[in-house]
């Protein structure tokens, strides 16, 4: 991740003047300040115990489904189980994400390992795609044609995406916001397509392509080749798709209230480190069960200041996070989950409306009084 020191916040055309009238230290200071009050709390330091607990947690729910898949044996019952293995399999997902933000081991390569077997071998996805993808995502959220979570595919985020659909496309982009959920139960088989496009790829320099490619190959084969072998070919295909919808349902509804229908920064635009990720974010208010159920996703602010901050020290920083943001004068986010999600909905209906304007750039404002 850039250093918070290298960013100027400003408008584009409001650079040098920014320069001159507002030294871009004195920016990267406030959160340096954040920063070293964090640190000082002892809310980076490796939470071990926590992380075996998780680790050995969902390892063992993990056995648990397949001994249930093969006690039940054919009964449509084994429905619960896929249900039951899309939940389990999107928890291996939050894992390999804490473990790719380094954020269980104080070693990069255990980090690293880890990531990768539970990306690889238990959720099926490349490690290295999705870390690649996932680090442009953190360096400029929510940015114009940087950050790849916004631009174009099936939804269309941005007015100017929109502007491409014509037609059918057209028509559906603008109903979309109705159809993201029902869409997300095919986030997991899309997962699985990229992962294994990506291991595929042969002008990738990246190390270990091959290998990932390989496991997920055969973590699919073999998954795919028990259901066929212990279930008939109909309770097969329902159990499959059922697993696969439920996983990138989940996946996807904890990964999409963090930016989805906050403002759109312009391709151009310059900000320090600390609004950048702040004021394009969003909180989702927590308990345990919204924590489970989002993998500590719900903390999206404190999470994308400090990304190697332990999942469970997150909702502790949060009060000094807030604090700062609001002595600052930066706006912190945080709403309900089912708000979250209306706001998603209710935005993506309305892309081409609402997110006209250009992000509001508040030095940029005062530059021009």
């Amino acid at each position: 991740m850039n250093s918070p020191r290298a960013r100027l916040f400003g408008s584009p055309q409001s650079s040098s003047a920014a320069t001159s009238r507002f030294p871009s230290n004195a920016y990267a200071s406030q959160f340096t300040e954040l920063a070293d009050e964090v640190r000082r709390s002892g809310l980076l330091e490796r939470k071990h115990a926590y992380y075996w607990t998780q680790i050995c947690g969902t390892i063992f729910a993990f056995i648990a489904v397949w001994v249930g898949f093969f006690l039940i044996g054919d009964s449509w019952f084994q429905l619960l189980i896929a249900v039951a293995l899309g939940v389990v399999v999107t928890q291996f997902g939050f894992l390999g994400h804490d473990a790719a933000h380094r954020q269980i081991f104080r070693s990069p390569t255990w980090n690293a390992w880890t990531a990768r077997v539970f990306a690889a071998a238990f959720a099926g996805l490349s490690y290295t795609w999705w870390r690649a993808k996932h680090n442009r995502h953190h360096q400029a959220p929510n940015q114009e044609d940087v950050d790849p979570d916004i631009g174009p595919g099936a939804m269309a985020f941005t007015p100017a995406v929109l502007a491409r659909r014509t037609g059918l496309s057209g028509w559906f982009a603008r109903r979309q916001g109705w159809w993201f959920f029902p869409l997300l139960t095919l986030e997991g088989l899309n997962l699985h397509v990229e992962s294994i496009k990506a291991g595929l790829d042969r002008q990738s320099g990246a190390p270990w392509r091959r290998l990932e490619l390989a496991v997920v190959l055969t973590r699919l084969g073999a998954y795919v080749t028990i259901l066929v072998l212990f279930l008939p070919p109909g309770l097969a295909a329902s159990f499959l798709a059922l697993q696969m919808a439920v996983f990138g349902f989940c996946l996807g509804a904890a990964f999409a209230p963090a930016h989805k229908g906050m403002p759109i920064v312009p391709r151009t635009m310059k900000l320090d480190f600390l609004r950048r990720q702040v004021m394009v974010s969003r909180n989702i208010r927590g308990n345990f069960a919204v924590d489970s159920w989002m993998g500590g996703l719900n903390y999206q602010i404190e999470h994308h200041l400090f990304p190697n901050m332990p999942r469970c020290n997150l909702k502790r920083a949060q009060p000094m996070v807030r604090a700062h943001c609001e002595q600052l004068g930066i706006t912190y986010t945080e709403v309900g989950l089912f708000r979250s999600y209306l706001m998603v909905v209710d935005y993506l209906n309305n892309v081409g409306l609402r997110a006209r304007d250009p992000f509001d750039c508040p030095l940029a404002v005062q530059l021009r009084d």
